[in-house]
């Protein structure tokens, strides 16, 4: 069963059908080829891949990343990420992955930030005499904090499919989300010391605390989330509710950036996105319980664990197999595919759900942001207006800094634990 199902996907994929599509007419091939399978469990698989509660969040929260892009809240944060770090040496590049690390406790989407910050900071960057490829790959590298920062979708997806807490996921990304963020300004440090890059004049303090209070309204948005998480006030679908609620309090009462009449047109925008999300976890729902039938499961945890036992090995070639995944797979396509195979494995070596949760997490972000199909890479291409091979070779090293903090927290697990296990004792 496996074989036609592997093989109808792969040449689909080569031909440049859509990843969704491709995976759909796989699973239908295959129920079509033999016929113990009914096409009733194909239809029965679509509407039980996407039947959680929990995958309400999703197009919650897509639906707050887009109020808070109507609400002009991103140039708000942008403006203050600037007056914090824009008088250094290369400050704009800096400021970039400030906003980035802020503006991900809101979207929580890598493509939302690339798209929404990234038409802002590029713009900026270009003004000040920055080289384009240079903005577009800080603009790229940077989009891969969201996702790891509270709120993040694709965790809202592993939580889903590995039955384990969200809340505790969300937390454990909040020091490898800074580590990543932190790692990328010593780069652009560096970069602009050795190319002489320009920075802002320091504004005055004044102006720095009209900015602060342009931004802090926006800034707790991911106080909300997390608090009412950890305070147990509402669930994560339930908190990515209140961010809506929040983000429209903002852009309609306290701004007045967003009007009633502008309202369609960023619902019909989010339902557009959500369908795409929905569709792909659809399918590759289908996708992966055929995986499950033919008994891929056990067949991998033979495979691994004849190569070893140990845990720090095994460890790492997941990271190497799930690095590879990320860079010719949409992350969620990877997190339907690999969650409910890989989680056996895990449980039989031992590796803490919650730990390997956010290293799935960082690692398929990594490949948002890596040649030959990251996702972010066309997203900033047509921002920035730069030719795709060009973005590709700028960006090659600036995934440097989160392969290095994805090595760190995979054999340090306590920089991911820490936080959950003292919240949730």
């Amino acid at each position: 069963m496996i074989t036609p199902l592997v093989i109808v996907f792969v040449v689909l994929v080569l031909v440049r059908f859509p990843i969704a599509i491709a995976i759909a007419a796989a699973t239908a091939f295959t129920i079509a080829v033999f016929n113990n399978l009914s096409f009733f469990m194909l239809v029965q698989r679509l509407v039980v891949g996407i039947d959680s509660f929990v995958f309400l969040a999703i197009p919650l929260f897509i639906l707050a990343g887009r109020l808070m892009n109507a609400g002009g809240i991103t140039d708000r944060i942008f403006s203050f990420a600037r007056a914090l770090v824009g008088h250094v040496r290369g400050g704009l590049g800096q400021a970039n992955i400030v906003a980035s690390m802020i503006f991900s406790g809101m979207s929580g989407s890598a493509v939302a930030d690339a798209g929404g910050l990234g038409m802002i900071e590029i713009k900026a960057m270009n003004d000040q005499g920055y080289p384009k490829p240079f903005s577009a790959a800080v603009t790229v590298a940077s989009s891969v904090i969201g996702p790891v920062i509270p709120p993040s979708i694709p965790m809202v997806l592993y939580g889903a499919l590995a039955e384990v807490s969200v809340g505790r996921l969300f937390l454990g990304g909040i020091v490898p989300g800074l580590l990543v963020g932190v790692s990328l300004m010593i780069l652009v440090s560096i970069y602009s010391r050795i190319k002489n890059f320009p920075r802002d004049p320091r504004v005055s303090v004044r102006e720095f605390l009209r900015r602060l209070r342009y931004a802090i309204l926006p800034g707790l948005t991911p106080v909300i989330i997390l608090g009412g998480i950890i305070g147990g006030v509402f669930t994560p679908t339930e908190a990515a509710s209140a961010a809506v609620f929040y983000a429209l309090v903002l852009s309609m009462v306290v701004y007045r950036t967003v009007k009633p009449k502008d309202i369609p047109g960023i619902l019909i925008e989010t339902m557009i996105t959500t369908a795409v999300v929905t569709f792909v976890i659809s399918a590759a729902s289908s996708f992966s319980y055929l995986l499950l039938l033919s008994n891929v499961s056990q067949m991998v945890i033979e495979g691994l664990t004849a190569l070893t036992a140990n845990r720090f090995l095994m460890l790492f070639i997941l990271n190497v197999i799930l690095l590879l995944f990320g860079c010719i797979m949409e992350a969620g396509v990877a997190l339907i595919l690999l969650v409910p195979i890989l989680v056996p494995v895990l449980n039989t070596v031992g590796i803490d759900l919650i730990h390997f949760g956010v290293l799935m997490t960082l690692n398929l972000m990594i490949g948002v942001a890596t040649p030959p199909i990251g996702m972010g890479l066309f997203v900033v291409s047509h921002v920035a207006d730069i030719k795709i091979e060009h973005l590709m070779k700028a960006v090659l090293p600036f995934l440097a800094p989160p392969i290095i903090v994805l090595l760190l927290i995979t054999y340090v697990p306590p920089l991911v634990t820490w936080i959950p296990n003292l919240v949730f004792r």
